[in-house]
């Protein structure tokens, strides 16, 4: 099959998994009686650096909708991120789950949840863990019946590397991530931002971003408005949950360890820092509380993404139309109430 009768058909497959799982929702998200076939994923993620990939992957375990196969870690601190996994997916009951150790140096990113995974040992991990994590991303969406869900949430030298090695994985998979700034930047400011994940390495987010598989992202117009204050906040940091409770511990820690503490140092008491990458979760089953635009979007290699006719469109969550029933979906999940 050519690559772009490939696009073709699994956009229509995936246009038709979105619309089932939307039917399970109101906008808050409330689930009724239907129960769609869930979506395969693959969650790539430099999590261990900011606390929202954190966050994310525990809202990920959190959604029926989807059925998380692996998660690997990505851009260096390949032990840390893989032990922090490991870890998350143990406390929640959930070793079925591989993980799987990725590419890149020890020195890349931070370890502010290192004092978590400080008694730790990957090798207790009782589920699989591939010290090749791209191979295994590779695998996976090969292997697999049906087209996976990748969602990534980290600055993608991992599917930059997996796309090297087996371009194939293009036609059976569809990829979903938090990346650039369109209109807005950080804080919702006015000007474009160059954006994290993709300012880090805009060599491979230029690969990922340019592949032939249906792409929708979260830019910053709408992920970096994303944070839970006051009840809806205190209802997370308060649920007796193990899970949780290992969630908000780890935000704990990795506040404690900014370098911002001094000056608030009961933030992590009052409220969450930006949940980015909770809301490229969300967009891989559901998409009524966004904006939707097909756009032309490229990266420049200072790591901008600018909207240019001749780039490959994609769909883009450029704003919220309610961003308050997102925060109520994201409380409600990550405390089982809906």
């Amino acid at each position: 099959m050519r690559p772009a009768q490939a696009l073709k058909t699994i956009s229509v497959v995936w246009s038709s998994c979105i619309l089932l799982a939307s039917t399970t929702c109101s906008s808050t998200m409330a689930q009724t009686s239907v129960h769609p076939k869930k979506i395969p994923v693959i969650l790539d993620t430099d999590i261990g650096d900011d606390i929202d990939d954190t966050w994310a992957l525990v809202l990920l375990l959190r959604c029926p909708e989807l059925d998380l196969k692996l998660v690997v870690g990505d851009y260096g601190k390949r032990t840390y991120r893989a032990s922090l996994i490991a870890k998350l997916l143990e406390t929640a009951g959930r070793t079925d789950i591989d993980v799987g150790l990725g590419i890149g140096n020890e020195a890349q990113g931070t370890e502010r949840q290192s004092e978590w995974v400080s008694d730790y040992h990957l090798t207790s991990y009782p589920g699989t863990v591939h010290q090749d994590g791209v191979q295994a991303i590779i695998d996976t969406i090969m292997n697999s019946p049906e087209p996976v869900t990748l969602i990534s949430i980290g600055p993608v030298p991992n599917i930059e590397a997996a796309l090297d090695r087996e371009p194939r994985i293009a036609e059976k998979a569809r990829f979903v991530g938090m990346y650039g700034s369109v209109r807005k930047g950080y804080g919702g400011q006015p000007s474009i931002s160059p954006e994290w994940n993709v300012r880090a390495n805009p060599k491979a987010c230029q690969k990922a971003l340019s592949s032939p598989w249906p792409i929708t992202i979260t830019p910053l117009d709408t992920c970096g408005l994303v944070h839970l204050q006051g009840e809806k906040y205190a209802a997370v940091r308060d649920c007796k949950d193990p899970f949780i409770q290992g969630l908000v511990e780890n935000y704990r820690i990795w506040w404690r360890n900014s370098s911002e503490y001094s000056k608030n140092p009961q933030k992590d008491q009052k409220g969450s820092s930006t949940l980015f990458d909770t809301v490229a979760v969300y967009l891989a089953f559901a998409q009524e509380l966004c904006k939707m635009e097909m756009l032309p979007i490229r990266v420049t290699d200072d790591g901008m993404t600018v909207i240019d006719p001749k780039a490959q469109k994609m769909n883009v969550a450029t704003e919220w139309k309610d961003l308050g029933a997102y925060e109520d979906f994201l409380v409600d999940r990550l405390t089982g109430k809906k």
